[in-house]
């Protein structure tokens, strides 16, 4: 009797070793899906009568919209990158996802794309629902901004990769434009002009350095209130990328829009050359540029020089877009009845230096 009962409190306490096992390793499933609990109505509400599938599946299915010929899809992925920092050093969430999804579908929105659907992933060390929850409800606002989908995503705890507290953002973004629509930058010509698009602030490219000049080299905090900024420095950094969707996907067709440049990592040097074709440089005037405080502050705060100001940040332009020049006042004054305030910023000129953007 004595060792069947020893037989039977061996096997109990294997059983509950095994159950917990994968929790004791550091992955707690349960708050996998409590996570997935919380999320459900941010996610449900960016859904539309495109989407074929339910929070839950496999994969997410969505149909392709009536009335293309040739619809052809198109793509990009990217992160948050050190601006995450940022808000782990605030403990504030709820805005990064917007950045994420910003980052992917003003890529995709450069080359004519209508956005479709959105994924995102979320690494971390540990799954505190509540916390993945915020960063979730950031994703879903960017996607309703985008007017596109969270068709599914993933969260992967991993306690051996990130620190408990810390986590990674990644997107997946997917439009769809007809074929000979697609906006490549190949017909832009010497004489069209260049339009570009308020930031709201740093967006989410530059933040190793904005890091260096503000923590390491000035001892500053996110706490830090600075009176040229009426904000404290993790208030303005964190402020979301702005996302160009409502502003501009109504426009591309009707007024010939030629090429854009979502102004990201590189600042002006290596973004707006990516759309000009070889022969022709973009001649630009920053004078014509309302430079944010925040801009203004970095450049002095490291005496950093113009050069690499403009080959850093956005400068506070995060969109340029490339049309004839007789299309130019009009898509100009069609943004501003949508609530814009664009920015004519110079023009296309031939260029037999090879040099295809002149500051």
């Amino acid at each position: 009797m004595e060792n069947t009962q020893r037989v039977v409190a061996r096997l109990k306490g294997n059983s509950m070793t095994k159950t917990n096992a994968y929790k004791a390793a550091g992955v707690d499933v349960a708050a996998g899906y409590e996570s997935v609990r919380l999320i459900k109505e941010d996610v449900k509400r960016t859904f539309n009568q495109y989407v074929l599938s339910e929070l839950g599946g496999f994969g997410g299915v969505v149909a392709l919209p009536e009335g293309y010929q040739k619809p052809c899809l198109i793509s990009g992925t990217d992160g948050v990158g050190t601006k995450l920092m940022i808000a782990f050093m605030m403990d504030k969430h709820d805005t990064v996802g917007i950045d994420c999804v910003a980052m992917c579908v003003n890529d995709i929105l450069c080359q004519g794309a209508r956005p479709l659907l959105f994924l995102d992933y979320i690494a971390c060390g540990k799954n505190v629902p509540e916390k993945i929850a915020r960063i979730v409800s950031g994703v879903a606002e960017g996607c309703v901004q985008g007017d596109m989908a969270l068709i599914g995503g993933e969260t992967a705890e991993m306690p051996d990769m990130y620190a408990a507290d810390d986590y990674d953002l990644a997107g997946f973004a997917v439009g769809v434009a007809e074929k000979d629509q697609i906006v490549t930058g190949q017909h832009i010509a010497a004489g069209d002009v260049l339009v570009g698009l308020p930031s709201s602030g740093v967006h989410s490219n530059g933040f190793s350095l904005v890091r260096k000049l503000i923590f390491k080299d000035n001892g500053l905090s996110v706490d830090t209130r600075v009176a040229e900024l009426g904000a404290t420095i993790g208030e303005t950094l964190l402020t979301p990328t702005r996302i160009y969707v409502h502003a501009l996907a109504d426009l591309i067709v009707p007024y010939g829009v030629r090429g854009m440049s979502h102004v990201t990592g590189g600042g002006f040097y290596e973004n707006i050359p990516r759309m000009i074709p070889d022969g022709l440089c973009a001649k630009i005037d920053t004078a014509a540029i309302t430079r944010l405080p925040i801009f203004d502050y970095l450049q002095k705060l490291g005496n950093v020089s113009d050069r690499d100001m403009y080959n850093t940040f956005n400068m506070g332009i995060g969109l340029v877009a490339v049309l004839p020049q007789n299309q130019a006042d009009a898509f100009a004054a069609a943004l501003k009845a949508k609530g814009e305030a664009p920015v004519i910023l110079g023009e296309v000129i031939a260029s037999a230096s090879g040099e295809k953007i002149l500051l």
